[in-house]
């Protein structure tokens, strides 16, 4: 029996204070939106069908490359989307739809719901029996009525669904419905429960992340590295540092761009990975890398952290030089450099030293650069 899974994924995150929408923040190396992904792929799904909003959509073909993926537009509420979704997904006997914001999904889930379906359910879904007290309030805070918990579940997603009956509920829905039992509910098909998970929590506010962070990643360590690099003067009219053109009298020699604080930074992330150093990875003696702009290395150092399921917590590069003075570009050299790891500002330190006019640093012959990148990556 084919099966195809439906991830809606076009909301903007109100909820979470704007910016950028909660599919795409970083968790554990990866955008939330792409450990749903990787799940349903391990899991054996035939079709994977994401809903997003036509503005956000090259930003998801980017961050989900790795896999197979259709693209639909998402609508203006969630059944609008599932909807749109569903017509791509028109064949599958079997169609699970997943909320984007539970990243905490897994293979071993995924097949559960699909067997269930399979055996004869028109519709099930995991969710977890309510511990808490429950309480209704009016809009001032005042409590009003407590409300019975026995036999009470919070659902989860993805909820899992023969695709005929699921089809036919959508053709029938003239309402739109916050989950897609319910849809299947109005309609009248059997609807069923399997046990939850914890981490299929929903991200909704940004705080969250934080705690899923912590369901998902099981026993992790810090690991440090380090990184030096130098570059002679020559000639020119500027140099290029942490990705800053800043004005000189001089410009740096090398083979690529001579950017020796990202260049320290990227041998930095690769020692904490066990990667090797820049030389391993783009070869002075390979024309390609002739001028090329140190950007590419970074993002190359960073996607390799990606990949081994680590996060970037900090970097920290220190330039040393007597000229150009690097304070009045500080600022920008760490803006620069969050936004290609990206990570927040705070967590980019640039800073500056000279060697008290001592050696070929102090009689202005070159400049140096060292960097520490501090990763956190699973055992």
């Amino acid at each position: 029996m084919s099966t195809a899974a439906i991830i809606v994924a076009a909301g903007s995150g109100q909820r979470a204070g704007g910016g950028t929408p909660k599919q795409f923040w970083p968790l554990l190396g990866r955008p939330v939106l792409a450990w749903s992904v990787a799940a349903f792929a391990e899991a054996g799904v035939e079709q994977i069908v994401v809903a997003i909003a036509p503005d956000q959509e090259a930003r998801a073909r980017e961050a989900l490359a790795a896999w197979k993926v259709d693209f639909v537009n998402g609508g203006a509420t969630r059944t609008a989307s599932v909807r749109a979704a569903l017509a791509a997904a028109s064949n599958a006997d079997t169609v699970l739809v997943h909320d984007a914001a539970r990243p905490g999904l897994t293979a071993a889930m995924v097949r559960t719901l699909v067997e269930q379906v399979q055996q004869g359910a028109d519709a099930v879904a995991p969710a977890l029996p309510l511990s808490d007290t429950l309480l209704r309030s009016d809009g001032a805070g005042r409590v009003r009525e407590t409300i019975d918990r026995a036999d009470a579940h919070a659902v989860q997603t993805p909820q899992a669904f023969r695709g005929a009956v699921l089809r036919a509920a959508y053709a029938a829905a003239g309402a739109d419905f916050t989950d897609d039992l319910s849809v299947v509910r109005a309609y009248g098909g059997e609807t069923q429960l399997v046990r939850g998970d914890v981490r299929l929590m929903k991200l909704t506010y940004p705080e969250d992340i934080t705690v899923i962070e912590t369901l998902m990643s099981g026993e992790r360590f810090t690991c440090v590295g380090n990184g030096v690099d130098a570059h002679r003067f020559g000639e020119g009219d500027h140099v290029t540092l942490c990705g800053v053109r800043i004005p000189h009298h001089k410009g740096l020699l090398g083979h690529s761009d001579a950017d020796a604080g990202w260049h320290a930074l990227v041998d930095a992330i690769l020692g904490a990975l066990g990667e090797g150093d820049i030389g391993a990875h783009f070869p002075p003696s390979d024309p390609r890398w002739k001028g090329a702009d140190s950007e590419r290395f970074l993002r190359h150092a960073r996607e390799l952290a990606e990949a081994a399921g680590a996060r970037i917590l900090h970097v920290d590069v220190t330039i040393l030089c007597e000229r150009p003075k690097i304070g009045p570009h500080r600022e920008a050299m760490r803006a620069r450099t969050a936004a290609v790891l990206g990570l927040p500002v705070e967590r980019v330190s640039v800073k500056a030293t000279t060697t008290e006019r001592m050696g070929f640093l102090g009689r202005e012959e070159g400049l140096a650069a060292q960097a520490t990148a501090t990763l956190e990556r699973r055992r």
